[in-house]
């Protein structure tokens, strides 16, 4: 079982690191609801 497994996610990626669409799909993958991603750009 994972540690993600039913639980409900919001996911805020970065443009320079992680995109929000990669860590989507990671944390589906491992089971989660995914209720908000989105990539940002901090400067």
């Amino acid at each position: 079982m994972s540690i993600l497994a039913d639980k409900k996610v919001i996911i805020i990626g970065d443009r320079d690191g992680i995109p929000g669409m990669a860590i989507q799909a990671c944390a589906e993958s491992a089971g989660a609801t995914v209720v908000f991603s989105s990539t940002e750009c901090f400067v």
